[in-house]
């Protein structure tokens, strides 16, 4: 059988931590960049599935993809980082510093990768900009305001902290598809774990830090009506806490104490 019992799921997420907080500079930024443009790819295909069918769920159901092949190919994701590398510290095999530097060099390859994939993007929507007022356009350009000016609308205290708890809620369940990537050994197990947590998040519109790396400057590119502070205020730097706080602290270090094996 191929599936792997919770112990083992917790070992191999101490060791992916321990590798994840050691890999090169180069190395993190070049799949943090790589996996930036396989999320936005997923985000097309869903975003172009929900303009056809005029049903976000159908759109949510093919989402997943990304991920999947993110994981499948050893891509980095900071947002899977938050909840593998922390309890690598407490059970003494990586430190902190190289937590932080982990998080440091794989954001900014992600973020270099979103500015890349949405150029890309928003060229082919466009049409090379000849016209802004695709369907995928314009739902796309709803999306970056309802995750931006509708925070904003409910002041300098409620429109973040909406942000933030999205932002965890959203990478508990995004952190558990990473987990339970490590609950088979077979490539179809692997893709069965991981889809359905992924549909959750994406069909509740939850708020996910490094799709929005892609979502956001795309839907700027093509005429969205916010700029780069609306981007980071309302939306990024919360969003972005929000996920190491669920990454970390509801899933994570949960696991680690419930299935670790003492000594």
């Amino acid at each position: 059988m191929s599936y792997v019992s919770p112990p083992d799921v917790v070992e191999a997420v101490l060791d992916a931590g321990d590798s994840k907080s050691r890999m090169g500079a180069g190395q993190l930024m070049l799949r943090a960049g790589v996996a930036v443009f396989l999320l936005g790819a997923a985000t097309m295909l869903a975003t172009t599935v929900t303009v056809e069918t005029g049903y976000g769920f159908v759109g949510a159901l093919v989402f997943p993809l990304g991920l999947t092949i993110v994981l499948l190919l050893g891509m980095e994701l900071v947002t899977g980082a938050f909840a593998l590398i922390p309890p690598a510290i407490l059970d003494g095999r990586t430190t902190t510093g190289l937590m932080l530097r982990n998080f440091g060099w794989a954001l900014v390859g992600h973020v270099i990768g979103g500015l890349l994939a949405g150029v890309l993007a928003a060229a082919v929507i466009s049409r090379l900009w000849s016209d802004e007022s695709t369907a995928v356009a314009r739902e796309l350009i709803d999306t970056a305001v309802g995750q931006t000016l509708d925070y904003q609308e409910l002041g300098v205290v409620g429109g973040p902290a909406l942000a933030l708890l999205s932002g965890m809620l959203c990478n508990f369940l995004v952190a558990l598809g990473v987990v339970l990537a490590q609950t088979s050994s077979s490539t179809g197990g692997k893709i069965l774990a991981i889809w359905p947590p992924i549909v959750a998040f994406y069909a509740m519109e939850l708020e996910h830090s490094v799709v929005n790396l892609f979502v956001l400057p795309t839907s700027m590119m093509l005429g969205a009506p916010i700029g780069v502070g609306d981007w980071w205020l309302w939306n990024q730097i919360p969003v972005l806490i929000g996920n190491l706080i669920g990454g970390a602290l509801l899933v994570g270090l949960p696991l680690y104490w419930a299935h670790r094996r003492k000594s």
